[in-house]
């Protein structure tokens, strides 16, 4: 497998799928650039080597062709002062006007494709779509982690096309290195902590990090299907029933392997689902009917703390609470400082899932912690075990 870092772009135009699908306000303004910024080092590397590139991204989901409030041209401004250069515009990303330009393009240019979810064929994997692309370019990279599980035709089709000239880009790269170091050369204590709404989204993650975890801490609302499968009263906290049976076979498995499960012992409960409802402490166990835990309690944040701080290695994937409503997000900011004390310890600490990455921005800590994922989905579908049809295409 080619390596970036090795391999030279002078004279070539490489074309990059990159994640450009960030959030824009109304009046298409760019409201968090993570996405982008993570995308720089590759940019830079080519141009520097003496290459030219061609930047092919999705955003939003389009429905049928061109909408204006997904069109690719609300970025180049930004990223324009992004790279301190100009960055081109094609408006398409298929056809004359592309090829064209792509045709043009000098050493240490840079152009962005229109959108490529303009087009149908794109999320359906249309092998012609996908050549038209490879047409544009002498090297393929995958810089894209966030679509890295879709095998859509810029993210797994295209790589077809390229037998040799084809390879991460830095984003990819660092996740799946980052990700290994956690999955398979991790120092011991290992730790993983999982939130969220539901249990049923994180059961393949569960099994498959079994074998591999020391301790295994679970928070946010997925936590009362666990407290109600022993026994406990939840009184209108979130509750998977279908899922209970799949929850005592957990516990059972992590004594079989020996994997510490902790728990929340306390909650903070309130009257409704909403930020100024009535609030109360009280046992994880003894919640009153009518009533929800939104939060983890003191106790609970002490107990996770605790472990966190001892532990080596830290993943951490899903909220302890309703963190975007400020009186129920105090938990979830708590064991954000703890994965920073341990990091700052000497741990290594991996950070993914949508809402996590959203808690760490929150708090201002990304820079704190040893590695923030831009993957989402692709992250899950990783730790779980399955193949990602981007990685495949170029490994």
């Amino acid at each position: 497998m080619i390596d970036i870092n090795t391999f030279n772009f002078s004279g070539k135009r490489a074309i990059i799928r990159v994640d450009f699908n960030v959030p824009l306000n109304d009046k298409f303004e760019i409201t968090d650039d993570t996405r982008i910024r993570a995308a720089l080092p590759t940019i830079k590397k080519i141009i520097s080597d003496g290459g030219s590139v061609i930047l092919m991204s999705h955003l939003g989901r389009p429905k049928t062709g061109f909408e204006e409030k997904f069109s690719l041209r609300n970025l180049v401004a930004y990223l324009s002062k992004l790279l301190e250069q100009e960055v081109k515009f094609a408006s398409d990303c298929i056809g004359e006007i592309p090829e064209k330009m792509a045709k043009e393009l000098k050493s240490g240019e840079i152009l962005l494709l229109e959108n490529l979810r303009f087009y149908k064929e794109e999320t359906k994997g249309d092998v012609e779509f996908a050549k038209k692309l490879s047409e544009l370019a002498d090297v393929y990279v995958n810089d894209a982690f966030g679509t890295a599980h879709r095998a859509h035709a810029s993210t797994t089709i295209i790589a077809k096309f390229f037998r040799e000239n084809k390879l991460f880009g830095f984003v990819i790269k660092n996740e799946l290195e980052s990700i290994g170091q956690v999955l398979n050369k991790s120092k011991r204590p290992f730790t993983a902590i999982l939130g969220g709404a539901k249990v049923s989204s994180k059961i393949t993650i569960i099994e498959n990090l079994l074998p591999k975890v020391d301790n295994l801490i679970i928070g946010g609302g997925m936590t009362f299907t666990f407290i109600k499968a022993m026994g406990g009263n939840i009184g209108a906290s979130l509750i998977e029933n279908d899922y209970l049976e799949m929850a005592r076979d957990i516990l059972s498995k992590a004594k079989e392997k020996n994997v510490k499960i902790a728990l929340p012992v306390d909650a903070v409960i309130a009257d409704k689902f909403d930020n100024n409802a009535n609030r109360e402490f009280c046992e994880i166990h003894e919640i009153k009917p009518e009533w929800m835990g939104l939060d983890i309690g003191n106790e609970s944040i002490s107990n996770f703390s605790e472990i966190i701080e001892n532990s080596e290695t830290i993943l951490w994937n899903g909220p302890m609470g309703v963190f975007e409503m400020e009186n129920f997000s105090y938990g979830t900011k708590k064991i954000a400082d703890a994965i920073v004390s341990a990091t700052e310890k000497g741990a290594f600490s991996l950070i993914g899932g949508g809402d996590s990455v959203a808690a760490i921005n929150k708090y201002n800590l990304a820079d704190k912690v040893s590695y923030v994922s831009t993957g989402g989905g692709a992250l899950l579908e990783y730790i779980e075990g399955k193949e990602l049809p981007g990685i495949k295409a170029i490994l």
